[in-house]
């Protein structure tokens, strides 16, 4: 297995730490609205490569946190008038239920930076015993860049030319020995949540929050570290100066990046209005579409988000639904027996569209290539089967699809029909909910009628709803 190293910009042997065990650490998202389509790619694509470590038999320990204390946070809090924790809380609940609906895997543990406070104010501490931090005078405490010689090592950026010219790492303060120093502890301003230190009371840097979440659930040496490419400078860079300065080994074997989510061929942003949620796709598409349109392309490549591209993600996701769904009637109605002859030969053509599909994940998780795999196996299905079929071949035919298939993610049992009545009914309790500002039970019809493929759309004219 091969995967491209953003540490040495090569792809490498996947060799671990540890034989048969793989700790992976994934950066999440910061908690203070719904997670949007950006946020998605990276949770689709790292979930999938973890579905793909665990079918190969690796046991991996899948970290992934929640930065639930940060300015975006305490802005919103101060917005609304209550509490940060209120905030990030009602938004890790919110996240949870997106990524459940893109079938992403719970993580093994999904820490919380504001839980792991004594961790960071500890780390602090060994860094600043070590000469690798320092507090200044209104008690910031802050990391000696220049200290750390491997500075740079990740984006490949150097010290001296973004003194000179590059302003991305840069924090004002008037305390800082040199303005590439970045902040580990910040003092608390009013209003703001805020914890005791031994410099003063105030709240974590965002960099170290990740260093100890992965060092205390995974170690001080992991084998993969993973997340947007935006995160490569400088949050990932700060990371491993932190992470390797205090614990003396190297932090990460393996650094792997996802390239961005374009709208339309141009970035995506809210003053551009092309900012979509999670959540407002979903009210459009079944959000399996979403997940199968993230892996039609490789994970490094830029990915463009259109309406047109989400149709045809739609039109071949069904093609493969479809595929399961004659196997599984055809089965309902097929005769026992064994498979015959030239059944067993067809099986063993089968196989090799398991082997492409290995081949294209072990070069560096090329998911486009193992979905064309997956297409070429449906056709070869649709070849094959008929209602003649034995019993055996089809469950072996169902359960090889079922099998690449659950590697992807992607479900291939629709949900049972559900009544118009009942979509009805439905629709007008959350239409009374949303008028007596019930939005969690609103919320929650919306999830259930989703879950069983009905899709609501808010228009001029009113709700409307269709089968997705």
């Amino acid at each position: 297995m091969k995967l491209f190293n953003t540490l040495t910009r090569q792809k490498e042997e996947f060799i671990p730490l540890e034989e048969g065990k793989v700790k992976m650490y994934v950066c999440g998202p910061t908690v203070y609205n719904y997670i949007h389509i950006g946020n998605a790619r990276p949770m689709i694509v790292f979930d999938t490569v973890r579905r793909y470590m665990e079918y190969k038999g690796y046991e991996v320990n899948y970290v992934s946190n929640f930065t639930d204390v940060d300015d975006k946070i305490i802005k919103k809090a101060i917005e609304e008038g209550v509490t940060s924790e209120e905030i990030s809380r009602r938004f890790i609940e919110e996240c949870k239920k997106d990524m459940s609906s893109l079938n992403v895997k719970t993580a093994t543990t999904h820490p919380l930076a504001t839980k792991e406070i004594q961790g960071m104010i500890d780390m602090i501490s060994a860094l600043i015993e070590k000469g690798y931090a320092y507090r200044a005078e209104d008690g910031t405490v802050y990391f000696r860049t220049r200290k750390f010689k491997d500075y740079g090592k990740l984006s490949h950026k150097n010290l001296d030319d973004l003194q000179a010219g590059h302003r991305d790492i840069k924090v004002t303060g008037d305390f800082k020995e040199d303005d590439l120093d970045f902040v580990l502890w910040k003092p608390k301003k009013e209003g703001e949540p805020f914890w005791e230190s031994p410099w003063c009371e105030g709240r974590p840097g965002w960099h170290i929050e990740c260093s100890v979440m992965s060092k205390k659930y995974l170690g001080d040496e992991i084998d993969i570290h993973a997340g947007g490419e935006d995160l490569i400078f400088p949050h990932h860079e700060n990371e491993i100066a932190q992470s390797e300065a205090a614990n003396g080994v190297e932090f990460a074997k393996y650094w792997m990046h996802n390239a961005f989510l374009n709208i339309n061929n141009k970035k995506m942003s809210k003053s551009s209005g092309n900012f979509f949620t999670v959540r407002e796709i979903g009210e459009k598409y079944d959000l399996q579409v979403l997940r199968f349109f993230m892996l039609s392309a490789h994970y490094r490549s830029p990915l463009n988000f259109s309406e047109d591209l989400m149709e045809a993600a739609k039109n071949s996701l069904e093609r493969i639904v479809t595929a399961a769904e004659n196997l599984k009637h055809l089965q309902e109605n097929a005769a026992g027996g064994e498979t015959s002859g030239q059944e067993s030969q067809w099986l063993k053509e089968a196989q090799g569209y398991r082997e492409k599909f290995e081949a294209a994940m072990e070069d560096d998780f090329n998911t486009a290539d193992a979905v064309s795999s997956v297409f070429e196996l449906v056709k070869f299905i649709n070849t094959k089967v008929s209602s003649e079929s034995s019993r055996a071949f089809l469950e072996k035919l169902s359960d090889l699809l079922r099998e690449l298939c659950d590697v992807l993610g992607i479900i291939l049992d629709k949900e049972a029909d559900i009544l118009e009545e009942e979509i009805e009914n439905l629709m007008k309790e959350r239409q009374a909910a949303r008028k007596e500002k019930n939005f969690k039970r609103a919320d929650e019809i919306r999830d259930l009628l989703l879950e069983k493929g009905i899709v609501l759309k808010d228009t001029r004219e009113g709700v409307q709803w269709k089968r997705a």
